[in-house]
């Protein structure tokens, strides 16, 4: 895949966000920010894995992939399937670069779609669902519900919602 300019990137994937948005309820905005983050603006959609959700174990084979990624957790001794990389940070985390199973999709609208449900399907989100309307704080709130484990995640998040807003 390739990545795409922020311009590109909304009106290929905009139409997406607002169709999730009326099924889920959670902001477009929000969605195609958190989208554009976590694919690299497309770059990393490999199987229209738009947003980095992991699948479960009992995920069937034809809808789940093993893909690269990094955590920054606590402790450097996490299982994966496969470990790449742990170096310790300057503030007692380890950063892992790993390979992970992640979920698949026949498409970009599933993905979408499926992220928005993720939200609703996990109660340690339901305090976020509250302020699901304004992409800002709902991207602060699911931080809070431990969404990812980058702790500047919230900030980044936040900075590609205003590159969304500065780019329609």
């Amino acid at each position: 895949m390739q990545k795409l300019t922020p311009k590109e990137f909304i009106k290929a994937y905009l139409p997406y966000a607002k169709d999730s948005e009326l099924k889920t309820g959670v902001d477009a905005i929000f969605t195609l920010a958190q989208a554009a983050l976590e694919s690299g603006w497309g770059e990393r959609a490999v199987g229209n894995m738009f947003f980095g959700v992991k699948a479960k174990k009992d995920t069937p084979e034809n809808k789940r992939q093993l893909l690269t990624t990094r955590e920054v957790l606590d402790r450097p001794d996490i299982q994966f399937p496969e470990i790449i990389s742990v170096t310790k940070r300057a503030d007692g985390k380890y950063e892992y670069r790993i390979k992970d199973w992640f979920r698949k999709y026949n498409s970009p609208e599933q993905s979408f779609t499926d992220h928005g449900l993720f939200f609703h399907e996990n109660k340690r989100y339901a305090k976020a669902l509250e302020v699901r309307y304004n992409p800002y704080l709902f991207a602060e709130a699911i931080t809070k519900a431990g969404y990812a484990t980058d702790p500047n995640y919230a900030t980044i998040l936040k900075g590609v919602i205003t590159t969304i807003y500065n780019n329609m």
